[in-house]
């Protein structure tokens, strides 16, 4: 059975030719592919740990889990789809929703694992029926709705727990991030995020030596005098050891929270396969399925020990874009690296220790990036919203979600803001189109033949706020 893990030598194994690509069952020389690996591990570190960190999760334990969740990847779709699987920024808004409703770690990523779980059935199902069926169950103007109420539904976050802390050192870092973003090139504006972390932390340690400690609220929203940047936990942490590791809770009402974020990640999967068939040149619609489906595997993998779970980076499909490398081997590289790194405990507690005003400042502009997705979903696929049609549901949803507008059911079962919003979205447009006369229902489809009509450019756009 072929697992895709012998490659040809390019050339000389040193520098591809002018206008030559590097094949993902080519490789360089191994020296070359570590190199390249290495970068490609840089390059998903900014999302990978900011992204447990504002979960709640075991940063080491995220990017262990990261490596092996590429290696089922690389291995399921037989070396033919280069990609990184790093932690999703999509599960931040529900992790937060859960934790304030008193869901504990393990409460998180059971009803993370859940969605793992439903995504790996998406998955088995696009490969038996094709990719019709998810444009049947979700246009492009629900998975649009939802991915932008999922984002935006997490300003309150930002806003009443990570600002407070430190307003100044927030705003600083936001602007820093921001001009990252936009006056960058190249690699360096793919991360951007790590570098206003970077930016931050720096600046957290300069205050607390020039003026020492704040007087704001805490982690805990505790209002006391504290040093902005605790690295008390680094002192303490081994150098060498294993990431704690904790079993899934299963909670219907977390569950439902989560379910949503499917949607989201169906969405992401396919721009990213059509993304790097592009540049490869290779036709990967009938590698669709799979990869959702791995992508499915490697969360519930990842979740069931409790890490974050995982899906396909764009800042990886950047790097590739940027050296011309297609090389599956660099990516086997990338996840050795990652398990090195998920054995180093103290390399943990520096990422945890990230202020709270730090990840203050960067959340404005990720969380908002997020929910503005939706919106790219809308244009990449000409979304009408002049149309009633896709008006009015999505319009519902997306106040029903951003505003956490609650229904209660039942004295012990009720449903609220992400997930409601979506069950609003979904079930409102269907409904409505029962009814709608023949001319309000032409709509451009979200996938078609096993692709995603999504365009390169659009599809990377997309990809850096997510991951």
């Amino acid at each position: 059975m072929d697992l895709g893990v012998r490659w040809k030598l390019h050339g000389d194994g040193r520098t591809p030719a002018p206008g030559a690509v590097v094949r993902p069952d080519e490789r360089l020389s191994w020296p070359r592919t570590a190199g390249l690996g290495a970068q490609h591990v840089v390059a998903m570190f900014g999302a990978s740990f900011v992204a447990p960190v504002l979960m709640g999760l075991d940063p080491n334990l995220a990017i262990m889990m990261s490596g092996v969740a590429t290696v089922v990847f690389l291995l399921a779709t037989r070396g033919r789809v280069p990609s990184y699987l790093g932690c999703s920024l999509s599960f931040v808004g529900v992790a937060a929703v859960i934790r304030a409703q008193g869901g504990s770690s393990a409460t998180v990523t059971g009803a993370v694992f859940v969605v793992g779980a439903a995504l790996f059935l998406v998955g088995l199902a696009v490969r038996r029926f094709g990719a019709r069926i998810i444009h049947a169950a979700m246009p492009p103007i629900v998975t649009g709705a939802v991915v932008m109420l999922i984002g935006f539904n997490l300003a309150p976050v930002t806003a009443s727990t990570y600002w407070p802390q430190d307003q100044w050192t927030a705003l600083s870092v936001m602007l820093f991030t921001g001009l990252a973003v936009v006056c960058l090139r190249g690699f360096w504006s793919r991360i951007a995020i790590f570098l206003g972390l970077i930016f931050g932390y720096v600046l957290s340690w300069a205050l607390d030596r020039v003026f020492g400690r704040i007087h704001s609220a805490d982690a805990s929203g505790q209002v006391t005098d504290h040093w902005r940047l605790d690295l008390s936990g680094v002192g303490q942490a081994d150098w060498i050891g294993l990431p704690t590791l904790h079993g899934p809770s299963f909670e219907w009402s977390a569950i439902l929270v989560a379910l949503p974020v499917v949607i989201a990640l169906i969405a992401e999967n396919a721009g990213h396969v059509k993304a790097v068939g592009e540049m490869t040149g290779d036709n990967l619609d009938d590698k669709l399925g799979t990869a959702i489906s791995a992508d499915g595997v490697g969360s519930m993998l990842s979740t069931a020990v409790g890490g974050p779970p995982n899906t396909t980076y764009s800042e990886n499909i950047g790097v590739m874009a940027a050296t011309r490398v297609y090389s599956t081997a660099a990516y086997w590289a990338a996840a050795g690296f990652a398990l090195l790194f998920g054995l180093c405990p103290k390399f943990g507690a520096v990422v945890a220790a990230v202020p709270g005003g730090v990840l203050g400042g960067i959340t404005v502009i990720l969380y908002g990036m997020i929910g503005l997705l939706g919106a790219q979903i809308w244009i990449n696929a000409k979304v009408d919203l002049r149309n009633p049609l896709n008006l009015v549901p999505a319009a519902a949803g997306i106040i029903v979600g951003v505003g956490n507008v609650t229904m209660e059911f039942t004295d012990t079962f009720s449903l609220s803001g992400i997930a409601l919003g979506t069950l609003v979205v979904i079930t409102g447009y269907h409904a409505l189109r029962v009814f709608a006369p023949a001319h309000l229902k032409t709509q451009e489809p979200l996938l078609d033949e096993g692709t995603s009509s999504y365009d390169t450019d659009g599809t990377e756009g997309d990809q850096r706020a997510k991951s």
